[in-house]
Formats: C-alpha cells, sequence, structure tokens
C-alpha cells in the first residue's frame, strides 16, 4: 500500500456508502470535496489518492472508492492536525519523495519522447538484420530399456520396417501411441546425448543405439530448418523497454557529465552508518 495511506478499520464500507453526495457543480482539481476545521480537501487530493491505489482498490465501484477516499482523507486530515511539523524523519522522507516523484516526471517524457513506433522498428532492424537462425530438428524416437532391445529394432529398421508403426508396438516413452514424434526443437532442449545423436544425422536418416538417463533410443530424423526471426508484434514489449532503458541511460550519461557533482571524502564516516536511525531522530 502506498506510504501515507492507511485505510482505518473503524471505517465500514455499509457507513461509506451512506455519506452524502456533494452537490452538483463543474469539477476541477480545486474543488473542495470537505473541510476538516477549515483545512480544505480537494477534488484534486481525491484524484491523485485514487491514482496510487493498489489494483484491488481499483476494483471497487466509482461511487464507494470516491466515498471511500474522501472519508480516509478526512480521518488523515483530523490525525495530522494533531502535530505541528514533520518529525526529522518524515520531513527527510518527504524529501526523497519529491525528488523520486521528479525523477519519474523526468523519465516519462523521455519516454514518451524516446519510445515511439519508429525507435521500436529500428531497434527491431538492428537486432534481427541479417537474422541467421539457429538448426531445429523435427525428430522421432523409440525408447526401450536395453541396448539389445535397441539393438534389435534398429536392424527391423535398417530391414525397411516402418519407423512410426515400430514406436507405437515397442517405445515405452510417451510419444509411442504417437509413433515417437516429438516435434521440432532447438538445441538445448533435448538431454545432452539425445541432442548429439540427432545433429550429425541427414533426413530421413536413423541413428545408432543412443543411451541416455530414460533409457535406449533409436532416433529418426524427420526434418531440419532454420528458426525465424520473431515477427515485431512479439518482442515489441521487450524492445520498447531496451529503447526506454537505453533513453533514459543516454539522458543519466549527459546530466552527470554536465553536472556539477561533488562526492566529498568523509572522515570516520564508514559504510555501517546506513543503519544509524538514530542520527535522525529527534
Amino acid at each position: 500500500m502506498p506510504k501515507g495511506l492507511t485505510f482505518l478499520p473503524s471505517l465500514a464500507l455499509a457507513a461509506v456508502m451512506a455519506l452524502p453526495v456533494a452537490a452538483e457543480t463543474e469539477p476541477s482539481a480545486d474543488t473542495v470535496v470537505a473541510r476538516v476545521n477549515g483545512d480544505e480537501i480537494t477534488l484534486g487530493h481525491v484524484i491523485a489518492t485514487a491514482a496510487n491505489l493498489p489494483a484491488q482498490y481499483q476494483q471497487l465501484d466509482d461511487e464507494v472508492l470516491y466515498q471511500f477516499i474522501v472519508e480516509q482523507l478526512i480521518q488523515q486530515q483530523l490525525l495530522g492536525q494533531q502535530q505541528d511539523a514533520l518529525s526529522s524523519l518524515n520531513a527527510l522522507t518527504l524529501k526523497n519523495e519529491e525528488r523520486s516523484l521528479k525523477a519519474v516526471q523526468t523519465v516519462n517524457e523521455i519516454t514518451d519522447a524516446e519510445v515511439t513506433d519508429d525507435a521500436i522498428q529500428a531497434a527491431y532492424d538492428a537486432e534481427y538484420a541479417g537474422f541467421e537462425g539457429d538448426d531445429e530438428f523435427d525428430a522421432s524416437h523409440i525408447l526401450v530399456e536395453t541396448e539389445d532391445q535397441a539393438k534389435a529394432i534398429k536392424a527391423q529398421l535398417d530391414d525397411g520396417a516402418d519407423f512410426a508403426e515400430l514406436a507405437k508396438e515397442m517405445s515405452t516413452g510417451p510419444s509411442g501411441p504417437n509413433g515417437g514424434a516429438l516435434g521440432w526443437f532447438g538445441k538445448g532442449m533435448m538431454v545432452p546425448e539425445f541432442e548429439q545423436a540427432v545433429i550429425p544425422l541427414e533426413k530421413g536418416q536413423v541413428s545408432d543405439p543412443v543411451q541416455t538417463q530414460f533409457g535406449w533410443h533409436v532416433i529418426i530424423l524427420n526434418d531440419k530448418r532454420k528458426s525465424q526471426a520473431p515477427e515485431l508484434a512479439a518482442v515489441r514489449d521487450e524492445l520498447a523497454q531496451t529503447v526506454r532503458q537505453d533513453a533514459i541511460q543516454k539522458r543519466i550519461d549527459e546530466l552527470t557529465q554536465q553536472g556539477d557533482i561533488e562526492r566529498p571524502e568523509l572522515s570516520g564516516v564508514t559504510p555501517d552508518v546506513v543503519r544509524q536511525l538514530d542520527l535522525i531522530q529527534e
């Protein structure tokens, strides 16, 4: 839940829904929705609060959400009026939040300016220009328990037996009922011994028996191809994020070069100071 917003358990939804609705007016950010001992709460405060709520609160009906937030802000104002000023910790936290929000605004401006359709297309072209895909294989196999069984199956295949029919009859693997078909796969998707046996095969060629952790395999290569570059739509979000990150880092580098940044050497200050909360407590 966002800092500064704590939903008080005393508030029941039934009570919220029973609150009066403001008289009809033309809304603006300055429209006053409540006054608490003379301090104004505006529609702008309500909208800003709603924009930062967790997802579960965004599911509420608009009327319920509106009244819920107004009542919450009233309660916060009542409690806040009991303090003359922020503590040192909270004042520093507020300053950090202001710094963070300003940075986010700059990041959003960079994103709006730089993450365009043209920039994403250019990133796609740069990434996949002259794309040469990796080898992909379409293979079938017959899995049995012993080497002797595998050798016997290989002999039958060499004599002209139908691979798919033998797989249905003899294979103990889950692909057996489907004629041993494994479909298309790329490098790294099969155990090393299996992959090493498939790679040198020509289309239609049957391997010698191969042992893996699963048993003994006889493999046939049905086909071989090169993988294709993905469609732009499939990688658009990833490319947009890369364009965004690159643009932000470029701007940070520029500002760092232009800025007057000092990092004084502090004698006696060690890294564990980061946990010394007492330094900022009154």
